[in-house]
């Protein structure tokens, strides 16, 4: 394992400190997703009771393989706790996400939730989100008047491809990655794309996290967001699962 995985998964072990037996917790998508799923079935394991809602297939698969309970979301009535990994995130707390596809059920479930942690290895952290790729979920119907729509608002828009072939989201969907020139203000920049007909939703999360969590050589650092109010979480205190930050 070199430094970044270690930063991403002292940091998923971090945000466990959050986490309240009778959960109903939300789990992200992609790498650094993956180490709290795992953190969170080894708290079931040792019998503390959570419920899942997951943003993708793929999180569904990993979190039934570590034995946690997943619900749809019509079962659940709130979202306790959200975790879940950035691209990158800036100092105004302002975050883009969507590099694994999921970012419309991403954006869902931290929308919906009272506690949203990002957990993160220090190199997601920029001064910045100017110019950063942002991945936008579009209607397969509208994908390429979309792309040319941004095109008309200053940018560039490309259909995301895996493995050389054209890439579907969970919700059958297309992702459009776009980049806009570095002077152009990227909340503004999102909500124009977010305006154009046949965009489902974009990758620029709007200061929606608590906090955020960071591996770093030295320890996890926790930044909160002054933004944000906080909701106290319910449930009892889990044992045994301490704070990791610094």
């Amino acid at each position: 394992m070199d430094d970044r995985e270690r930063q991403k998964e002292a940091a998923a072990k971090a945000a466990a400190a959050w986490v309240r037996d009778e959960m109903t917790v939300g789990l992200g998508t992609g790498s650094t997703a993956y180490y709290f799923i795992q953190e969170a079935g080894a708290m079931v394991r040792a019998g503390i009771r959570l419920r899942a809602v997951v943003t993708s297939e793929a999180t569904g698969k990993l979190a039934a393989s570590f034995h946690i309970p997943v619900i749809p979301p019509e079962e659940a009535q709130t979202v306790d706790l959200a975790v879940d990994g950035v691209d990158a995130v800036d100092t105004d707390f302002c975050a883009v996400k969507g590099g694994g596809g999921a970012l419309l059920r991403e954006k869902i479930v931290a929308w919906k939730a009272k506690q949203v942690i990002w957990i993160m290895d220090e190199s997601k952290r920029v001064k910045n989100l100017a110019g950063f790729p942002l991945p936008v979920e579009v209607l397969p119907f509208a994908a390429s008047w979309a792309a040319d729509a941004v095109k008309e608002l200053g940018g560039n828009a490309v259909c995301r491809q895996r493995d050389g072939k054209s890439f579907f989201t969970d919700n059958g969907n297309r992702i459009l990655d776009v980049v806009f020139p570095k002077d152009r203000d990227p909340r503004l920049a999102a909500e124009a794309v977010r305006q154009i007909p046949g965009v489902l939703e974009t990758g620029f999360f709007d200061r929606m996290c608590s906090r955020i969590l960071i591996g770093t050589t030295g320890g996890v650092r926790e930044l909160v967001n002054p933004n944000k109010e906080k909701a106290p979480l319910q449930g009892r205190t889990v044992p045994g699962w301490k704070n990791g930050c610094v």
